[in-house]
């Protein structure tokens, strides 16, 4: 097996496994909800939209019937995630921020978001989900939660809830899409998940505490490091931090926070070519779409050409409700190195301390 941490691991392709059907499943799952939003004048709900589109990405599961359980499971608790997040934001992180100042609502976001990073990664380990971690939860959770007031004006949770309930909709039925075509239709019959090892469930509770240990120290670093560094998306080092805690062996993790790092550098220089280019709306919601679908055919293939797609999709969908700048660029690259080696020192100290007997032989 080749080494994950040799440079050429930057440019390898793994096997293909049809990923045009779940790119396009997935680009279509963003770019018509967002679509439908530009016309209606209500792109302040673009984040409900972004999050709840997730629901696609838990879609590459073989048969109709087990995509459709599956991504109905995934996108209920999304939208349960979703609503907390929104709720989170109104009633704690809010509030505190107008009592003691922005940084303290920061605290208390970082803390609510380790929590949700430790309980969803259970969630993923214990049901086999996939993609697996909690990547996802962290970046909704937070991302939401944090949305200041002055955005929305109040955040509209009602009518940003059922923004996020018709997007996970689609995104399911699109998932159903192959059975409209008799030869990609699946046989419609019930799976009996496999009994869970019980010495995978072991490493999943074990695991579980760097879920919490890395998006917690990312964020307390990158909270404090703020005013030095000039930073204001500082729930992006969490979403970092979560990248290396999947992997088989420590240095496939350590090599998926490198390649975190760097393609998000060559995402930021794609991004910077998208704002030069000045796109109108439309435009921006199109390159989302075909952004989202470059993502997900290569995600699973090559982890840095992903990132170098998903870079720009983020900082565009982010982009809907605070703006396009040069301090967005800024705070991805500078976020996403702080919590990649956050996440990194986090896979690699229990090796260090002697503790990690597989890392060793990796």
């Amino acid at each position: 097996m080749s080494d994950p941490l040799h440079w050429r691991q930057l440019f390898r392709l793994g096997p293909a496994r049809e990923d045009h059907w779940l790119g396009l499943r997935c680009g279509l799952g963003i770019f018509v909800p967002l679509f439908v939003l530009l016309q209606l004048d209500r792109l302040d709900l673009s984040l409900f939209v972004v999050f709840a589109a997730f629901t696609g990405v838990y879609g590459r599961v073989p048969g109709h019937r087990a995509r459709l359980v599956r991504q109905g499971q995934v996108g209920g608790y999304m939208l349960v995630l979703i609503l907390a997040a929104a709720l989170a934001g109104r009633f704690l992180v809010d509030p505190v921020s107008q009592l003691h100042g922005p940084t303290a609502g920061v605290w208390v976001a970082v803390g609510l978001t380790s929590a949700v990073s430790v309980v969803t990664s259970i969630i993923a380990g214990l049901n086999q989900i996939r993609p697996a971690g909690s990547l996802f939860q962290v970046f909704a959770f937070s991302a939401i939660s944090t949305l200041p007031a002055g955005a929305a004006a109040p955040l509209p949770i009602g009518e940003g809830m059922l923004t996020a309930v018709l997007t996970a909709l689609f995104s399911v039925l699109l998932g159903q899409a192959g059975r409209v075509l008799p030869q990609r239709r699946t046989p419609w019959r019930r799976a009996e998940p496999a009994p869970l090892d019980p010495a995978i469930r072991r490493q999943v509770w074990r695991e579980s505490i760097g879920y919490f240990v890395a998006p917690a120290a990312a964020g307390a670093v990158a909270t404090l490091l703020m005013p030095v560094l000039g930073t204001e998306f500082s729930y992006w080092a969490m979403v970092a931090a979560v990248v290396p805690l999947v992997g088989q062996s420590t240095r496939q993790r350590v090599a998926r926070g490198l390649h975190r790092v760097a393609g998000t550098l060559a995402g930021l220089l794609l991004t910077a070519v998208i704002a030069a280019s000045s796109p109108n709306p439309v435009a921006t919601l199109l390159l989302m779409g075909l952004l989202q679908f470059a993502t997900d055919m290569f995600i699973l293939r090559n982890y840095f050409f992903a990132q170098a797609f998903v870079t720009p999709l983020a900082i565009l969908g982010i982009s809907l409700t605070h703006g396009l700048d040069a301090a967005l660029l800024y705070d991805r690259l500078v976020e996403t190195v702080i919590g990649s080696a956050v996440g990194m020192a986090v896979v690699l100290a229990p090796r260090l301390l002697g503790g990690d007997r597989a890392g060793r032989s990796a």
